[in-house]
């Protein structure tokens, strides 16, 4: 009797994300898909508040993508938006971090957390 072969699973690389601090501080970190950016934050020990534990009921979690990974996420909520006009710093690519999925397309993604002059991308 033969012995099956055990099945060779695929092992894709993690999608890289680079945080980048008030202090101009950049953590690339590979983050697994389907991993919330403010989750892979606070796995990381990135100083990232999240008062609400991400369940969309502050903007502790703003963060600001680069423009060139900002098309490649889904629109935000109308409720994400709200939340986004009560936080400071806001700027054109604002979102919040319980809100952004990992996914193999933001391979490469820069997240700033914001500052006063926001000057970091």
């Amino acid at each position: 009797m033969s012995v099956p072969t055990a099945r060779r699973r695929r092992v894709r690389p993690m999608p890289k994300i680079v945080f980048v601090s008030p202090d101009g501080a950049q953590a690339e970190l590979e983050i697994a898909v389907g991993t919330s950016i403010l989750q892979a934050a606070w796995d990381n020990r990135i100083d990232i508040e999240g008062a609400c534990e991400g369940c969309m009921a502050c903007s502790t979690c703003h963060v600001i993508v680069d423009e060139a990974h900002f098309d490649r996420l889904p629109d935000p909520s109308d409720e994400e938006e709200d939340l986004l006009d009560l936080a400071w710093g806001v700027r054109p690519t604002s979102r919040l971090g319980c809100q952004i999925t990992v996914t193999e397309e933001l391979d490469g993604m820069q997240v700033a957390l914001p500052t006063a002059t926001n000057n970091q991308m």
